[in-house]
């Protein structure tokens, strides 16, 4: 927990912070080791960043004295993700790895090779989301949180949804066996689909790449959906 990230309720005035939940109670104690009198790094989400001074920690509180959250969190990546929907627990780290690397923008896709049990997983509950890009923003001390929609279809994500992305948005399609290699230092909006385990199907890869995606690859070995993932942001941007 690089950042004490806290919500309005959180706050009381512009000056005083109260955290209450278990977690970074915990982390406070175990991780931080803190102590009355100490200086951490503190965020409001959605808004600035700065410094502030542990007054009193126990069990049940952590109070703090606010200096002014007057930096502005890390500049986000412009990209919009699509990522076909991964296994709960592969989909947990996922989030958490986007959100730290600056993503702002995730649709979960249907695809023929996600399991249909995926999306009845608690991992896909909202504050279970929630949790997950708490997680990554407090790693990267970033206060903005990402949004994140399903898309259940992929008939209807690609007829419906992706010609209006694409108007606003460069398509790089991941998929192993592309022509081209993945891009450089892109600084356009982009938007980035990232197929499941064992990749999409080619049917899905034909329709992709007649609404206007652009083929590419990473290279001979086949990558996890976590690892090709950070791989990619971390070539393009």
């Amino acid at each position: 927990m690089n950042l004490i990230l806290l919500s309005p309720a959180d706050l009381e005035g512009e000056r005083l912070a109260r955290v209450r939940d278990p977690r970074r109670l915990a982390h406070l104690h175990a991780v931080h080791r803190a102590r009355p009198g100490d200086r951490l790094t503190l965020g409001v989400a959605g808004g600035g960043i700065g410094r502030g001074e542990l007054l009193a920690l126990d069990g049940h509180e952590a109070r703090f004295a606010i200096d002014a959250l007057d930096q502005r969190p890390p500049p986000a990546l412009p990209v919009h993700l699509v990522l076909a929907l991964p296994r709960p627990r592969m989909l947990a780290r996922s989030l958490e790895h986007v959100t730290a690397m600056g993503v702002k923008h995730i649709t979960l896709l249907h695809s023929r090779r996600v399991e249909k049990s995926y999306w009845q997983s608690p991992e896909l509950a909202a504050e279970k989301i929630q949790a997950h890009l708490v997680l990554g923003l407090e790693q990267a001390r970033d206060t903005m949180m990402p949004e994140v929609t399903l898309a259940k279809g992929f008939r209807p994500f690609v007829e419906d949804r992706l010609p209006g992305l694409l108007k606003e948005h460069r398509g790089l399609l991941a998929h192993p066996g592309m022509p081209r290699a993945c891009p450089r230092g892109l600084t356009g909006p982009t938007l980035l689909l990232v197929g499941p385990e064992g990749g999409f199907i080619p049917w899905e890869v034909e329709r992709l790449l007649a609404a206007g995606c652009e083929g590419i690859h990473l290279g001979p070995r086949i990558l996890r959906v976590e690892t090709a993932v950070t791989a990619l942001l971390a070539r393009l941007f």
